[in-house]
């Protein structure tokens, strides 16, 4: 156990480049290009951590002042995915459930029945949590660690059916997202499509990043947008002129920077694929498969992150209209992106379209956390987890991103109820 606690401590900024020097040794690449491919790796992860921080870090006293200056009075608080993660990695179903999810993986590639390996280790929290509430619930490890591994697997498929389309929209080969939030809203994206494309005024809406720019120019441009929606998060938080010109700048500087970073990680990525494909065409000539990454290389995407800043004020709208729910938005609005990345391009990246279905999403998530968070609470407290200074002990808890707040999740909490 500490052991695994040390290596998760690492980060994915450092785990993730140890694991792909390793990788890229075993596919014979030279120790040289192996240590070069891995930093560039690294340091797309710290780049990307530094810029989602610093999103994270701006928008966080807009969504705490916007809360304060409408005094929202909700009684389930939002302590954020942080939160979530720890309660995932600190409860007694770990090692039983990461050597699970290791081993079952290693089964499903040799029975061909997934195409990705998942090294995303730290985020094997996501289908953690999911078990963590449920080991509050019913004191079972074996329910718990069972309901965990049903969760990966689910997701694997997932990540495996979205992946030719996602790396063709998104220009990232040999990669899968088998992310166990966002991964479980795609088919709801794919629904919402669907619907749109039979609404005759709504499916002719052009609003993607490429056709908004094509149509207003630089006013239409990343940058621009960004510095737009910053300015009006800023003045929906009552900030003073400095403060909102400030945050302007700031969400403007996210949306050029990165995407750069995520360049940057995917040039260390590529050398590592293409070692790695013509080392496993030579053995297993037949098959294809494709390596787990992090959705947050996705909200670089313009659309992506755009809307999830839209959807800051409407996450809170939603909370205060929607009947019988009782939580309140807050640590993880600036990350709201997580949530609809991965159906982007399933949704041809046109921003009505993803905020209609954030708007479905949300609203799920709302519900759902409503309802799981006396599970949630108590999970809390088993792993001992520190909570933020600004969320009271005595709270109930439930977060907007994470696997227990997802319908599958949900779901595998609700049929293991019954054995409480």
């Amino acid at each position: 156990m500490e052991m695994i606690n040390w290596v998760i401590n690492l980060g994915p900024s450092v785990m993730m480049p140890i694991i792909f020097f390793i990788m890229a040794l075993c596919f014979r690449v030279t120790i040289g290009r192996a240590f070069k491919a891995a930093m560039l790796v690294g340091i797309g992860f710290v780049g990307i951590s530094l810029i989602i921080t610093l999103l994270l870090e701006s928008m966080g006293p807009a969504a705490e002042a916007m809360v304060s200056r409408f005094d929202l009075q909700l009684t389930v608080i939002d302590p954020g995915w942080p939160v979530a993660a720890a309660i995932g990695w600190g409860t007694p179903i770990v090692p039983f459930a990461v050597a699970g999810i290791i081993l079952l993986n290693i089964i499903l590639l040799f029975l061909k029945v997934t195409k990705t390996v998942n090294i995303d280790i730290f985020n094997f929290w996501v289908f953690m949590v999911t078990g963590a509430l449920i080991y509050s619930m019913t004191d079972s490890i074996w329910i718990a660690t069972l309901a965990a591994l049903i969760h990966f697997v689910i997701v694997l498929i997932i990540g495996d059916l979205t992946a030719p389309r996602i790396q063709s929209d998104f220009n990232l080969k040999g990669v899968s997202f088998p992310h166990g939030t966002t991964a479980v809203f795609v088919p709801f994206g794919i629904a919402i499509n669907w619907f749109i494309e039979r609404i005759p005024w709504l499916r002719d809406v052009k609003a993607d990043p490429e056709s908004i720019t094509k149509k207003f120019g630089v006013f239409g441009e990343p940058l621009t947008l960004g510095a737009i929606i910053g300015v009006l998060l800023g003045i929906l938080a009552g900030f003073d002129i400095g403060s909102v010109m400030t945050l302007g700048v700031t969400v403007g500087a996210v949306m050029v920077l990165l995407p750069k970073m995520v360049d940057v990680l995917v040039e260390g990525l590529s050398i590592i694929r293409e070692a790695a494909e013509a080392f496993l065409k030579r053995r297993f000539p037949n098959r294809e498969f494709y390596i787990a990454m992090d959705t947050a290389l996705l909200i670089a995407h313009p659309a992506v992150l755009a809307t999830g800043l839209l959807m800051i004020p409407t996450a809170l709208v939603l909370a205060v209209i929607l009947p019988g729910n009782r939580l309140l938005p807050f640590t993880d609005l600036a990350s709201l992106s997580f949530l609809f990345a991965m159906c982007s391009p399933f949704l041809k990246h046109n921003m009505v379209r993803l905020y209609i279905t954030g708007i479905v999403i949300m609203t799920m998530v709302l519900y759902i956390g409503t309802d799981i968070s006396g599970a949630f609470t108590e999970a809390a407290k088993l792993a001992n987890v520190a909570l933020p200074d600004n969320i009271s002990n005595t709270t109930e808890l439930a977060n907007l991103v994470g696997g227990a707040s997802t319908p599958l999740g949900w779901l595998l909490i609700k049929i293991a109820s019954f054995f409480a």
